[in-house]
């Protein structure tokens, strides 16, 4: 798995925009957080990720998702403006709805599925720095 953050994306729209993707990753596939954990002292931490996901940067997000549509072998989670900008999930659905897909200002896109797969559309490019 890896998260891609628009190059343009502010820092806090970044941040907000990896979050959010990761809420998506592991929701949506198992085994993605790990159990449970306790501390020397028996404090309990709740799971975490059990996979590194790297985060990228890419200045064209629409082609990058495009091709990896193409690919039956891997999931899409998208982060775009229309989110961004809605109050609620029922507005931006709504909203999301009435958009035409060449409309749509992707912010961050997380990419999951077999590593080879992943890498060979990711490979290039830059850490998020």
């Amino acid at each position: 798995m890896v998260v891609i953050i628009a190059a343009e994306a502010p820092i806090g729209v970044a941040l907000n925009t990896a979050a959010l993707l990761g809420v998506g990753l592991g929701s949506h596939h198992d085994g993605a957080v790990g159990p449970e954990t306790t501390d020397a002292a028996g404090t309990p931490h709740t799971g975490m990720c059990a996979y590194p996901i790297p985060i990228l940067r890419a200045d064209d997000l629409t082609t990058l998702r495009a091709q990896a549509a193409a690919r039956d072998d891997i999931t899409i989670h998208d982060m775009h403006q229309v989110a961004q900008q809605a109050r609620t999930y029922e507005q931006m659905s709504t909203t999301l709805a009435g958009t035409k897909p060449e409309d749509i200002q992707y912010l961050g896109i997380a990419l999951y599925g077999p590593r080879a797969s992943v890498d060979s559309l990711t490979g290039a490019l830059p850490l998020y720095r």
